[in-house]
């Protein structure tokens, strides 16, 4: 029996990463003291934007994939890119939108945050700089959060240079740990990623530790930046 369409959809939009950016950034917002009402428009906004971006993902991929993956939707025929396109469009027009009413300077950094995310994977993913667009996009999400608001009005309050780094820092952590998997994949495509290059010298598995490491004492830095001198 063929998979439903709608749900090769779901699947193309790599929801996990999704939902777990979402809660991320809703829990973050609510830590911060925004209401209720502004960490739901939060999760909602984040989820479109992922799904966003996990489409533009698939469609760009897509004949590498045919060669390497093919249990993803857009291999074989199974979903028509024509299909993909046209959600990704809705999504566009959904999200802009839904950012714009966290008010300005919040809705173009969560934007940026779209634009950077499509170009760097589209352009830098096989290079040795894959990393920027994950700090970059990475460190736009303090400002996100921080300049939020409601119905249009945000706030004029900047993040913090300290909470901005050290987010950045975790995008840096979170690319080198999403690229593992796919690691053996990409030297059989002659990729030269940061992560790929890394790997090469290090060995995979100590890769994954330091990754691992460096990925929690960034997340504990975060904390405790919270904690002390808070997102703005």
């Amino acid at each position: 029996m063929p998979t439903p369409t709608a749900v090769l959809l779901l699947r193309a939009a790599h929801p996990r990463q999704a939902v777990a950016t979402a809660v991320a950034l809703a829990t973050a917002a609510a830590v911060a003291g925004r209401p209720l009402r502004e960490v739901a428009l939060a999760a909602a906004t984040v989820l479109v934007g992922q799904g966003i971006i996990g489409w533009a993902d698939d469609l760009a991929d897509r004949r590498r994939d045919e060669r390497r993956r093919p249990d993803k939707p857009l291999v074989g025929a199974r979903l028509d890119p024509g299909t993909v396109w046209f959600a990704l469009t809705c999504a566009v027009l959904l999200v802009v939108p839904l950012s714009v009413s966290h008010g300005r300077r919040a809705g173009a950094a969560y934007l940026a945050v779209l634009i950077i995310s499509a170009v760097g994977d589209r352009f830098l993913h096989a290079r040795v700089v894959s990393f920027l667009p994950w700090v970059a996009s990475f460190a736009l999400y303090p400002a996100f959060l921080a300049y939020g608001g409601w119905n249009g009005v945000g706030a004029t309050t900047a993040p913090t240079v300290a909470m901005t780094a050290l987010v950045g820092a975790l995008g840096l952590g979170v690319h080198l740990l999403l690229a593992l998997p796919g690691l053996v994949d990409d030297h059989e495509e002659g990729e030269q990623s940061l992560p790929m290059v890394l790997a090469l010298r290090t060995g995979t598995p100590r890769l994954l530790l330091l990754a691992s490491v460096f990925t929690g004492v960034v997340a504990v830095a975060i904390l405790i930046a919270g904690r002390t001198v808070g997102l703005t």
